[in-house]
């Protein structure tokens, strides 16, 4: 495994790092994590390098950081950097950041985090904590041993993420990026930014939710079969960030054996500036492709859900594109098998609450109208 030092945290973390937002689950139900295969596949990458452990307050309705406590019970938790994130839309007060981040560390059962953030700040959450006094939480958790380093991720334009990493001494900041997204919110000139301030750099999306890997095109598999050496989908999207000395930390969301062997195997090989020009052009030709076929740029993050009328949104949005990108046949006949009648884009009563949800500020109401028309009821 590569480590590389976080920013002036100088911590040294793997440069692959465990997302604990996507486990397995029983019946497919979001919030029952198949805890036995999770908590085996989280100590594998342990034991195999990974050092670096990233959950929040939100994910798998709330289950997420309780599994991670168990998971890094016999000693684990020693190995590891443990890294999770203050919930920006549930404070309301001064008070809130302490109970929420004392019901954090009851969950995850230890007495401090390594690296705490405030989760996906956008404009009106980073107004709502500045007005809740969030510096003085921050220093104070620091200064009493519950955090050891404080950053932020990030859902918003560039000119934003320029002034909350100015706002205040971060240690580290979290963004989405991928080769289909360096010009996407912070993107790649936030990056430079971020770190010409000294601020360590976790990744995000660094597969775009999947879909730099699954169903790949033909025209995007011919320009893979050009390349000297025969790599996978997910070894181009992963060699991409690795190549990149900015960055510190990839976080993949892996609930696949066979996919955490493979990260951790590209992770372990991939140094700055390995990759050449002719593959860097491979690349670039790949991300041209995918951005004229992409109707919707959701990366099935699921912030929006649950939405109120029980609507899929992320499974409506992923056929949809796949349509454009893969092929309508084969995507309206998945979207029936996987989308329940009650879950489609059809039944959405245009309520807008998704919307003030998404991190990618989608206009998720009218694209649901589009699904709808391509797809029928």
């Amino acid at each position: 495994m590569q480590y590389r030092i976080l920013g002036k945290t100088n911590e040294k973390v793997s440069t692959l790092g465990f997302g604990c937002m996507r486990f397995k689950t029983i019946d497919n139900k979001h919030n029952q994590i198949d805890e036995d295969i999770s908590i085996k596949q989280i100590r594998y990458a342990i034991d195999n390098g990974v050092n670096y452990i990233d959950t929040a307050y939100p994910y798998h309705g709330g289950e997420s950081e309780r599994l991670v406590g168990k998971a890094l019970q016999d000693g684990y938790r020693d190995k590891v950097k443990l890294a999770t994130k203050l919930p920006s839309w549930l404070v309301n007060s001064r008070e809130d950041m302490d109970k929420l981040l004392d019901e954090q560390l009851e969950k995850l059962q230890t007495d401090y985090v390594d690296f705490y953030l405030l989760h996906a700040l956008k404009s009106r959450y980073w107004k709502q904590l500045k007005e809740n006094d969030v510096f003085d939480f921050m220093k104070k958790a620091v200064k009493n041993g519950k955090v050891k380093h404080v950053g932020f991720s990030f859902h918003d334009d560039l000119d934003l993420f320029k002034e909350i990493v100015d706002a205040y001494d971060w240690d580290f900041c979290q963004i989405q990026y991928n080769y289909l997204d360096e010009n996407y919110q912070a993107g790649k000139e936030g990056l430079k930014y971020a770190r010409d301030k000294g601020l360590g750099i976790v990744i995000m999306e660094p597969l775009r939710g999947g879909s730099l890997t699954n169903d790949i095109p033909n025209d995007i598999q011919q320009v893979w079969n050009r390349a000297d050496i025969k790599r996978t989908p997910a070894e181009w999207a992963l060699k991409f960030l690795l190549d990149q000395e900015e960055v510190d930390v990839i976080l993949s969301g892996m609930n696949e054996m066979e996919h955490i062997k493979e990260n951790i195997k590209v992770a372990t090989e991939t140094t700055p500036n390995s990759l050449t020009k002719k593959e860097k052009d491979l690349i670039e030709e790949v991300k041209e492709i995918y951005n004229s076929k992409m109707k919707v740029k959701c990366t099935s993050c699921g912030y929006c859900m649950p939405c109120p009328v029980g609507v899929n949104i992320p499974e409506c949005f992923t056929h949809y594109n796949h349509s454009f990108m893969f092929g309508y046949e084969k995507s309206k006949t998945k979207y029936n098998i996987h989308v329940k009648p009650e879950s489609r884009a059809s039944k959405c009563v245009q309520c807008g609450k998704c919307e003030s949800q998404c991190p990618q500020n989608i206009k998720i109401r009218e694209k649901l109208k589009d699904v709808a028309k391509e797809f029928g009821e």
